[in-house]
């Protein structure tokens, strides 16, 4: 049985694939999912640590139904999906003399939701996750470890956007954009589907565990071709802490609590024009009184930049759809997927780009998770790296490290053709050569992350110099060929051969100039995204 995740910043939804009806439904876990007949079963991303360890934390509703979601206490963690993988300026509390990280805590509620989804699915499944199309290879890496751990089948890994595409049900040859705006990332992803081919389609996104990436199913599947994805660190949790600064600015300061009411406030406002939420503190007998009207919220929105950075993303997704011969004429649906997605000034700002006739917004929460299984029913993903990729060396002009570009983004995988380069030695007798790959972000995306007044906070950076995060950087990793005879500058002496797989894996054949050996012959180095 296939089982999908799509872990939120804000809320998780668990979906499985129904062999009797043959469509997908999403599952309601007894305890962590909300079950309000309003909405799906979607089960909210918090965790509480009662002991730190695997079975000592609460997660999901849970947290809420015992009260234990009181943002000041240390054990009471929210918006963990936004850490992980990432540089933090701060730190996370201490929890009975240990330690955490947002990798471990992501951990214990994943294999919570997990744990209990077995009961249901059985041994003999497989699980497909979804990542935004902006995460760093580090949180790729850390999902595929999480799931793996628990001894699935075979685990896959998709992109949000693109299988929100797959979620709403579109079929036949269409080109599809999806905004997936959730609590913490905005994703954009141009997307085409095309009927069945008679060749054997590229393969499926990633195959952590068997053979390959063959397919499953007899039949030729359809396949979803990814032609752009664009994406950045804003989401709800943003707005929220937009709201809480208006509010201090009017002089009201409580802090933890009216971070509640204003996410409370910001959720009406997406049925009504005006909200008001009241809240007294029976401990320090404050009473806090919250106000706040659409046009103000829009007005917020505006003064925050937020609809600039809408149309920043999808400018930049249009023009790699451009590059490809596809304009926006050419967009046959818009699909809008998240909870941010559902604010009347986000569904206006697409609604006035495309037409009314042309977005759909009917399933924010379940699409994304819903779509991912159908990779697991035999539909075929042909995609393309999203970031550049490259090798760091010296840069004597600036006395700097630099990075030079090997792999660019939008590069198609599997590859058709090797990328080569020669090194040289750089020093009398050199018995090695290092190489160090980097992961290259573009300069104009670079997120800040860091702690404010116990938040998690991140901020946009400018600048010239690109964000990269090191893939191999460690010991036992950098060194690619022992050199024998020892090296001397001044000549070339290994031939690198870079290659990309279906699995995404990047590979590297080494070849001594001098002597004519082969010192690595296909190596795997790291998994790219």
């Amino acid at each position: 049985m296939a089982i999908a995740v799509d872990f939120g910043t804000s809320n998780t939804v668990i979906a499985r694939w129904n062999p009797v009806s043959e469509s997908p439904e999403t599952l309601a876990l007894p305890g962590l999912s909300l079950s309000l007949a309003t909405v799906p079963p979607l089960v909210p991303s918090l965790v509480y640590v009662e002991k730190p360890r695997a079975d000592g934390v609460v997660v999901g509703q849970a947290v809420r139904d015992r009260g234990l979601d009181i943002p000041t206490d240390p054990r009471f963690f929210a918006n963990v999906k936004r850490g992980i993988g990432t540089p933090l300026q701060g730190f996370l509390p201490d929890i009975d003399g240990e330690t955490l990280s947002f990798e471990q805590l992501g951990e214990w509620f994943l294999r919570s939701l997990l744990t209990q989804v077995r009961t249901v699915a059985g041994e003999d499944d497989s699980l497909v996750l979804t990542v935004p199309v902006d995460s760093f290879e580090a949180y790729r890496l850390w999902l595929g470890d999480v799931a793996t751990a628990l001894d699935f089948k075979e685990v896959r890994l998709i992109d949000e956007p693109t299988a929100a595409a797959l979620g709403y049900g579109l079929t036949g040859e269409q080109t599809l954009l999806v905004l997936d705006f959730g609590g913490g990332t905005l994703d954009w992803s141009l997307v085409r589907l095309v009927a069945p081919a008679q060749k054997q389609p590229v393969g499926f996104l990633l195959k952590w565990r068997g053979q390959g990436a063959e397919q499953t199913s007899a039949q030729k599947p359809e396949v979803a071709r990814v032609l752009a994805k664009a994406g950045e660190n804003l989401g709800g949790a943003d707005i929220d802490h937009w709201l809480v600064e208006h509010f201090a600015s009017q002089g009201i300061s409580g802090g933890a609590v009216v971070q509640r009411l204003a996410e409370r406030l910001k959720i009406a406002l997406s049925e009504q024009t005006e909200a008001a939420e009241a809240y007294f503190d029976d401990e320090t007998f404050d009473t806090y009184d919250l106000a706040l009207t659409r046009d103000q919220f829009e007005e917020i929105l505006t003064q925050n930049q937020f609809f600039e950075r809408l149309e920043k993303g999808l400018t930049q997704v249009l023009q790699q759809g451009q590059r490809q011969g596809i304009d926006a004429d050419a967009i046959d649906a818009v699909l809008l997927v998240g909870g941010t997605a559902q604010i009347p000034a986000v569904q206006r700002w697409v609604t006035e780009r495309f037409g009314t006739e042309r977005v759909r917004c009917d399933r924010p929460f379940e699409a994304v998770a819903q779509g991912a299984l159908q990779i697991a029913q035999g539909l075929a993903v042909e995609d393309f790296l999203y970031h550049s990729y490259g090798i760091r060396y010296w840069d004597r002009r600036n006395n700097c490290h630099s990075w030079h570009p090997i792999l660019n983004q939008g590069q198609p995988y599997p590859m058709a053709a090797p990328v080569e380069i020669t090194l040289g030695a750089s020093v009398e007798k050199q018995p090695s050569i290092e190489l160090i790959v980097g992961e290259l972000g573009a300069a104009s995306t670079q997120t800040e992350v860091y702690f404010e007044n116990g938040r998690l906070v991140t901020r946009q950076l400018s600048g010239d110099t690109p964000a990269v995060q090191p893939l191999n950087d460690r010991e036992g990793a950098r060194t690619i060929a022992q050199l024998n005879p020892l090296g001397f500058p001044g000549s070339d002496r290994v031939r690198v051969l870079f290659q990309v797989d279906r699995d995404r894996l990047l590979r590297i054949t080494v070849e001594d100039i001098l002597t004519g050996n082969t010192l690595l012959d296909n190596e795997a180095v790291v998994r790219l995204s």
